[in-house]
């Protein structure tokens, strides 16, 4: 990764964005219970109705007034060159916390430092380090995929020269070339998706926020955006992700912040956050409901801690924690092996973010009905620097 200097709030360099304490009201007046004329901290609130998380009118915490917290005293620490994810329930502040890292809300309480800059006092310099794409690809239908990246150029005053020439590196690094003349509106998915992220790589920002960058696509789609992210974060840009899909954070993300009520409640890697809804354990399904008695004996043998074996829903699934997984595998295979009882399945099983997500927030991470696509690796946009469209 390459090296970047230290920030002034970040003397060693370790941290793109640093946020402390941020709070964010959405309510009559646009300003929290007791602020006066100014927000929590004496800045002022401002900003309108957040469409995810301040979408919601219910009673405000720790007020009387109808309104709500979006951001009640989030703390965010991402190092840099890293892919951190950001998951949480709907309406529990990631949409609000990515507007105010992006100097697009202004918080009405706590502090933000986005590459060595304060969002508040210092947007523009902000602006100018930061790219942000959201849920929609923003590029222009009707011009080719390199003019659509030369205007954005020419947006961020780069001269027609320069312009042309970052046009043709972004093509190049998003595997666009073939495709530089043609319009967006052929163009797939994943490839509009790809476009969406060279416009926003332009000035080479030190900060890319993705707000759900794999919305709508296939798996095809999915999968080019993925490989697209992790270049992007092996060259040394740090990357801000927030997803609905589980399975993305968990492959993409070195770090993990799981945010609920628009506090951070538990932050790790994705390893880290499964262990510590548990450890590995051993599943067996047996052939027969008569041969669940022996299968439980199996299993019993290889219980860490001396757990008791425990039935599924389905009566012939037996299942319980194990330390070493392969060696309990191969030691129950083995004594039903012998004892002649045969299996319809067999495997250890580890947790999953999803059961992660759903011990943490008490909330499955997609909407009821809402099926997540396929895994790819199994078989929208706005601009951000100065004066950009958004």
């Amino acid at each position: 990764m390459t090296a970047t200097r230290p920030s002034e709030a970040d003397p060693d360099g370790e941290f793109s964005v640093l946020a402390q304490g941020l709070r964010k009201w959405y309510g009559p007046g646009g300003k929290p219970p007791g602020a006066g004329g100014a927000g929590a901290d004496g800045t002022s609130g401002g900003g309108g109705r957040d469409s995810e998380d301040g979408g919601k009118g219910g009673k405000g915490r720790k007020s009387g007034r109808t309104g709500r917290f979006a951001l009640d005293g989030l703390d965010l620490a991402v190092p840099r060159g890293t892919v951190f994810g950001l998951l949480g329930p709907n309406g529990a502040g990631k949409t609000t916390a990515v507007r105010i890292l992006t100097t697009l809300v202004r918080p009405d309480g706590g502090s933000a430092r986005v590459g060595g800059h304060d969002v508040r006092r210092e947007p523009r310099a902000v602006r100018r380090r930061i790219g942000l794409t959201g849920q929609h690809a923003a590029v222009d239908e009707i011009l080719s995929a390199r003019q659509n990246l030369e205007m954005f150029g020419r947006l961020f005053h780069l001269g027609a020269a320069r312009a042309r020439r970052r046009a043709d590196e972004l093509l190049e690094h998003f595997a666009l070339t073939e495709a530089a003349d043609k319009q967006p509106q052929g163009f797939s998915g994943g490839m509009r998706r790809r476009l969406d992220l060279a416009a926003s790589m332009i000035l080479a920002p030190e900060v890319l926020f993705l707000d759900e960058p794999t919305t709508g696509l296939d798996p095809r789609g999915r999968s080019e955006v993925w490989e697209s992210v992790r270049s992007l974060a092996a060259a040394g840009t740090t990357v801000l992700l927030t997803t609905h899909y589980l399975d993305e954070a968990d492959k993409l993300s070195d770090r993990i912040a799981v945010i609920d009520r628009g506090r951070t409640i538990r932050e790790d890697t994705p390893e880290g956050l499964k262990r510590a809804v548990g450890g590995a354990r051993i599943e067996v399904r047996a052939a027969a409901p008569e041969d669940v008695p022996a299968v439980v004996r199996a299993v019993a043998r290889v219980a860490a801690d001396g757990a008791e074996p425990r039935t599924g829903a389905e009566v012939p699934l037996v299942h319980a924690p194990v330390r070493d997984g392969v060696a309990a595998l191969t030691e129950v295979a083995a004594q039903l092996r012998a004892e002649g009882v045969t299996v319809e399945d067999i495997g250890v099983r580890r947790p999953t973010l999803d059961e992660v997500f759903l011990r943490l927030t008490g909330a499955p991470a997609e909407e009821p009905g809402a099926a997540p696509p396929p895994d790819p690796d199994a078989d929208g946009s706005t601009r951000s620097p100065e004066g950009a469209a958004v």
